[in-house]
């Protein structure tokens, strides 16, 4: 039995699935979920979660480096090593990375943009070292709103809009980036390295809804977008441009008839779970195989699926939250402070509106399984 390796911040979806794949499955994760532990054979983890103590803040307590580190004996031992969302390849032996090896140019947002400069329509876009450069860039173009993004990171986290009165500089760069209104969509695209296919796309929700606090912090998705006009092809192609292999991601907005390219994900997604569910597939395997060239035949969606993450309203100690369609379970009794993720929603229907309505209700339940807790 082949042993593999996931490292990053949330494995617990793709160690399931390498786990109905038969491998004996090596983890290092930063929230230790208890779904995690029926999914793993061996695991170390960052966050330590221990009744009644708090879990802390993600953005305070993440880092790759600890991830790194916590895999250092694990690596001689396994076979292979699939980096998920906050493990970067460039950390491990690439002779073991089954998927991108070298995402430096892809994860750094300028350097994404000025690949596909010229390509792909794109935000007006510009790197900037402070608040004043950004405010004088901007304040050449009239008729644009602009938002700051970290250079590099994921969810969203972070990114804020330049007129907020209370905003401040991220790092030493950061991404100045015109706001397209319109619709934020997300395509998942399997590449053998010569070919590129997209296999579903998808609605995603963003914003301060279920809990979240970041005002473009991704919440979830809803798949298959029932307006797929020109997404896939526009996702494949960058996928293409980029030489990319495996499972990867582009995310989109969609505003009238134009299509602008905004990030790409060269990792599992989060729409990792709604592809499984919609098209009735492994998506593990589906990446493994697209590694070695071969993409699977890949039917239409056979339901919609839908995921939402559920965020803490309040700083709560976490009740019972085993059942049916919830998943990265915290364990019982620790405390999630507010705007922190406390769970994931997965429902699926052959009717859309009933996969929706049924979200709904288990988020609700997830809250009513909360309990306000205060110093």
């Amino acid at each position: 039995m082949e042993k593999a390796l996931v490292v990053g911040a949330n494995t617990r979806p793709v160690a399931c699935s390498l786990k109905k794949l038969g491998y004996t499955v090596y983890s290092v994760d930063y929230f230790c979920t208890k779904d995690l532990m029926q999914c793993s054979d061996y695991r170390n983890c960052v966050l330590s979660q221990k009744p009644y103590k708090s879990c802390g803040r993600f953005v305070q307590g993440f880092n790759s480096v600890a991830l790194r580190d916590l895999a250092k004996d694990f690596i001689t031992e396994t076979d292979f090593i699939i980096c998920t969302s906050g493990a970067s390849p460039e950390n491990f032996p690439k002779n073991k990375i089954i998927g991108n090896k070298d995402v430096g140019s892809v994860e750094d947002k300028y350097k994404l943009y000025k690949k596909l400069e010229g390509k792909f329509k794109l935000p007006e876009t510009h790197i900037v070292h402070d608040l004043n450069e950004a405010y004088e860039i901007a304040s050449e173009f009239k008729d644009k709103k602009f938002l700051l993004k970290p250079l590099s990171g994921s969810g969203g986290i972070g990114i804020r809009n330049l007129e907020d009165r209370d905003i401040t500089f991220p790092l030493n760069e950061a991404i100045l980036q015109e706001i397209v209104e319109g619709e934020s969509l997300s395509a998942s695209v399997l590449s053998g390295g010569h070919e590129a296919r997209t296999i579903l796309t998808s609605r995603q929700i963003i914003g301060r809804g279920l809990g979240q606090i970041e005002p473009y912090g991704y919440c979830g998705n809803i798949a298959p977008s029932t307006d797929d006009l020109g997404t896939s092809e526009i996702a494949e192609g960058v996928v293409n441009s980029l030489n990319l292999v495996g499972s990867n991601g582009v995310d989109m907005i969609r505003s009238g008839d134009d299509i602008y390219v905004i990030e790409v994900n060269p990792r599992f997604q989060g729409t990792f779970e709604c592809a499984e569910a919609a098209l009735g597939i492994n998506m593990v395997e589906a990446h493994i195989k697209a590694c070695q060239g071969e993409l699977l035949e890949v039917s239409t969606p056979k339901k919609f699926a839908v995921k939402m993450i559920v965020f803490a309203k309040e700083r709560s100690i976490v009740g019972n939250l085993d059942f049916e369609g919830v998943y990265d379970i915290p364990h019982k009794n620790v405390i999630i402070e507010k705007g922190e993720p406390v769970a994931t929603v997965v429902t699926s229907n052959k009717v859309l509106e009933d996969a929706v309505y049924s979200a709904k209700m288990i988020v609700g339940k997830v809250y009513k399984a909360l309990r306000s807790f205060s110093l």
